[in-house]
């Protein structure tokens, strides 16, 4: 999943921090690894932060006893293979990158007198029910050195771990561990690539993923969608209005609509991507249901006297969804030309 798109200022000695956007607060510095050993609980005891991925695994698939997993059964090695086997550009981004929560250099390049650099740090963690979280880069201005350092966050979640069909798959945990892995990082090193190429000097070459993810928004903003892309819109302004945050002015509201318009785009590329690559796939109809409550939450919370009509407008949300999504699919000829 993609958590937010843009970028700030940060003063060269400020200590960095990582703040979740919707409903989470904060989470500790990407320095400091995970702990090897992670208590994965019974799936009612997790956090429910967003609805993003499949409901709660199939209890009935755990292991009796099984309270505590140690991560560290996966090989880093074969996750970085598995992804290479898929994609070449996706695997350079990650590859001198180790899954411990430390940031590593993965990209430089110069436009005049500046030098652009990325940093990408993965961890691997329970967390609750999402199976993983791209943050928005984190910026860096160094005018001493004349370098600008965009850092990004990446948390790969395999709580789907006994979900029924990838059990079903692979038997063995360290090969279902590491395959889950590689698909949910898979996924979110895409919103990375696209990350990179709205950051990127104008002028350098962008990678296909960007460019391709650049013609499907062309696409849902065209006027050959505009039923479907307009039902989709006023929903999300609805939802504007019925929330707490938007005294402000409308000029402000309408841009956070089109902000969350185009998420709500980037992960449907994303994860048409990453189905096609890893399978396992996801319907238009679940994706819709999921990330149109996340939607939702991304346009502002909802003030209490309006309960009924913002999961009312939420329900509408899904509906206009899943048809833009499906006249996505279906008017861009084969899937070979965007996917």
């Amino acid at each position: 999943m993609m958590q937010g798109i843009k970028t700030r200022k940060t003063p060269p000695k400020e200590k960095t921090s990582l703040l979740v956007q919707g409903t989470w607060s904060t989470l500790s510095s990407a320095s400091s690894p995970a702990p090897p050993v992670i208590q994965y609980s019974s799936p009612s005891a997790h956090p429910i932060f967003y609805p993003v991925s499949c409901p709660a695994p199939d209890c009935s698939l755990f292991p009796l006893g099984l309270l505590y997993l140690d991560l560290n059964i996966y090989r880093e090695s074969m996750i970085k293979v598995l992804i290479r086997e898929q994609r070449e550009d996706l695997y350079q981004l990650i590859k001198r990158v180790h899954f411990d929560g430390k940031y590593y250099r993965v990209k430089c390049v110069r436009s005049g007198e500046w030098e652009h650099c990325w940093d990408l740090a993965v961890r691997v963690q329970f967390f609750g029910m999402m199976q993983g979280l791209a943050f928005e880069p984190e910026k860096i201005v160094s005018t001493k050195d004349r370098k600008i350092i965009y850092r990004s966050l990446v948390l790969v979640n395999p709580y789907e771990l006994w979900e029924r069909e990838l059990v079903e798959r692979l038997w063995n945990l360290q090969d279902r561990i590491e395959f889950l892995i590689a698909k949910i990082l898979f996924h979110e090193c895409i919103h990375i690539l696209i990350f990179l190429g709205k950051t990127l000097p104008s002028g350098f070459e962008q990678t296909d993923i960007f460019l391709e993810f650049r013609e499907m928004l062309k696409f849902a903003n065209s006027e050959k969608l505009c039923p479907e892309s307009y039902g989709v819109q006023s929903c999300l302004r609805n939802l504007a209005d019925l929330g707490s945050n938007y005294s402000e002015s409308s000029e402000k509201k309408l841009d956070q609509v089109s902000e969350v318009y185009e998420f709500l785009i980037h992960e449907k590329y994303s994860i048409k991507k990453t189905d096609l690559a890893f399978g396992l796939s996801w319907s238009n109809k679940k994706v819709s249901r999921n990330y149109s409550k996340i939607a939702a939450l991304k346009v502002g919370s909802c003030k209490e006297a309006n309960k009924k009509l913002w999961k009312k407008e939420i329900n509408r949300l899904h509906k206009d969804l899943e048809k833009l999504y499906d006249r996505i699919d279906g008017n861009r000829g084969s899937e070979s030309e965007i996917y």
